[in-house]
């Protein structure tokens, strides 16, 4: 019986030399075709690939913020971060410290408060700002500081009406605040200076009446209180001195 070859594999049979195994191919290879490297890309391939390289290339990653972040971190800056003088907030704060200091010592009027500002440099807006502070704090109240000086210096120093004013203008008071409160003190002038005239004589008993009669002028009128007061007030303590007196209150 003739069995026939085809052509192809006759060729290869031809071609083969004896011993060796025939050659098989995989699905889709044939003899003939070019043989490629494993990691070789085909055209489509590479094409797809720099699509999606571009792709990333464009695309924001999470580790660089976008333009609108810039936009809004600088939205959230301030105008000018040099507006901010270091020097000046230290020197306010030096102020209000030294501010504080003096006050834990004794009240302050708020022109006394204004002066202590100046002497530290601060200029007047600064000054302003601090006493307008201190002032929301009541720290500083001149209302309450007169009361204080009609306390200190007419209940229990004896002052008139003419020395209470006198330390309240040193204090450098608001003028109505002060009319205000010398308005409201009583009507007793007299009265207390012949009280103070009365307890300042018995420490002058080893002198003359005309030495008392001095001092006790001086005394009074140191007080605040006027010559016509100071007249009656003498007169009275020396005569309570002799064991007499003349003046009566109505």
């Amino acid at each position: 019986m003739v069995h026939f070859v085809p052509a192809d594999e006759a060729d290869n049979t031809a071609a083969r030399p004896a011993g060796v195994a025939p050659v098989t191919y995989l699905p889709g290879a044939g003899p003939g075709m070019k043989r490629r490297s494993p990691v070789e890309t085909t055209p489509h391939a590479r094409a797809r690939e720099k699509t999606v390289f571009e792709q990333r290339a464009t695309e924001p990653t999470s580790a660089e913020p976008t333009s609108a972040e810039f936009a809004s971190a600088a939205q959230a800056q301030p105008d000018d971060v040099s507006d901010v003088d270091p020097d000046a907030t230290e020197r306010r704060e030096r102020a209000e410290e030294v501010l504080l200091q003096r006050l834990r010592a004794r009240s302050l009027s708020l022109v006394e408060a204004f002066a202590v500002m100046k002497d530290l440099d601060l200029d007047d807006g600064e000054a302003h700002d601090v006493i307008e502070r201190f002032t929301l704090l009541a720290y500083l109240d001149d209302d309450k500081l007169a009361d204080q000086i009609i306390h200190t210096h007419h209940v229990r120093k004896g002052l008139g009406r003419a020395g209470v004013e006198t330390e309240m203008r040193r204090r450098k008071l608001d003028a109505s605040i002060m009319l205000d409160k010398l308005e409201e003190l009583p009507d007793d002038e007299l009265e207390r200076a012949i009280e103070e005239g009365t307890k300042r004589i018995a420490q002058l008993s080893r002198f003359d009446d005309q030495t008392i009669d001095r001092r006790l002028n001086a005394f009074l009128m140191r007080k605040g209180y006027n010559s016509q007061i100071v007249r009656v007030a003498v007169k009275a303590a020396l005569d309570s001195r002799n064991g007499s007196s003349t003046v009566r209150f109505r």
